[in-house]
């Protein structure tokens, strides 16, 4: 936690957050246009940034986007939550959520955490549904070959459908699928009403991709959820919930428990 706090007491890096939580996914000249400060400034403060995992990238051919990156926010959050007054606590969440939180314009959502791990465990976690059941509540059905169908069950309802598909699977590296269908049955089991139900229906199909990369004794996993609608209520949905089951994930592995259920 040394590198997070380091890289936040500097007022021009925390600019760069800043302007990155108004506007996610940009380029280095991007960043550099917003402000009065070389190039060569903005890539240095950006790679101490990136070493305190603060902001993640994610390239789009020739291109670096930059991210803001929630994970280690919400590991400072974990660690000492619990030792403050409630004032403290409110000045802790807000911080929390506006580093999660992203601009429904940016149309993704990424996310990049280190587990204490192997990439054919962290494997298993994301493709064996006794093991998403854990901490994700989730179980999936496929054969995890591209192209191939998934079936989800989640909170006793289970959805089929022919668009559910693989798009990319390369064991211990990537992994990349559809996201599920919003059938009425879901939304009744996890309490969504008639017209929050009717804009999940109608917004496109959005896709999920993980790249697991060996770091040390860690992995590195970075998370990628893109392909939605301008505006769209499944983002802002997904935003809220990425982090809780990323969080769960990584206690799974590393303690052997899933976090606990939020009330």
């Amino acid at each position: 936690m040394d590198e997070v706090f380091k890289a936040l007491a500097d007022a021009s890096r925390r600019r760069l957050l800043d302007d990155l939580n108004a506007r996610n996914g940009q380029t280095l000249r991007e960043l550099c246009a917003g402000l009065d400060m070389a190039r060569q400034s903005v890539s240095k403060h950006l790679a101490v940034l990136e070493a305190a995992d603060l902001v993640t990238t994610v390239r789009r051919g020739r291109e670096k986007l930059h991210f803001v990156n929630a994970e280690p926010i919400n590991a400072i959050a974990e660690r000492w939550i619990d030792r403050y007054h409630q004032g403290r606590v409110d000045a802790l969440a807000d911080l929390k959520k506006a580093l999660e939180q992203q601009p429904m314009s940016t149309e993704e959502f990424v996310y990049t955490s280190y587990l204490r791990t192997t990439p054919e465990r962290l494997w298993q976690a994301l493709t064996d549904p006794a093991f998403t059941k854990r901490y994700w509540g989730c179980e999936f059905t496929s054969d995890w070959k591209p192209g191939s169908t998934m079936a989800w069950e989640q909170h006793g309802v289970r959805l089929d459908d022919p668009e559910q598909v693989i798009l990319e699977s390369d064991p211990y590296r990537r992994l990349s699928y559809t996201w599920h269908t919003f059938t009425p049955e879901f939304a009744e089991s996890v309490g969504l009403d008639d017209d929050v139900s009717a804009k999940l229906r109608a917004e496109s199909r959005s896709k999920v991709a993980f790249d697991l990369e060996p770091v040390g004794d860690t992995v590195k996993l970075t998370v990628v959820h893109d392909g939605f609608d301008r505006g769209s209520t499944v983002l802002e949905m997904v935003e809220g919930g990425w982090p809780s089951i990323l969080s769960s994930l990584k206690t799974l592995l590393e303690t052997g428990a899933p976090l606990p259920e939020p009330a």
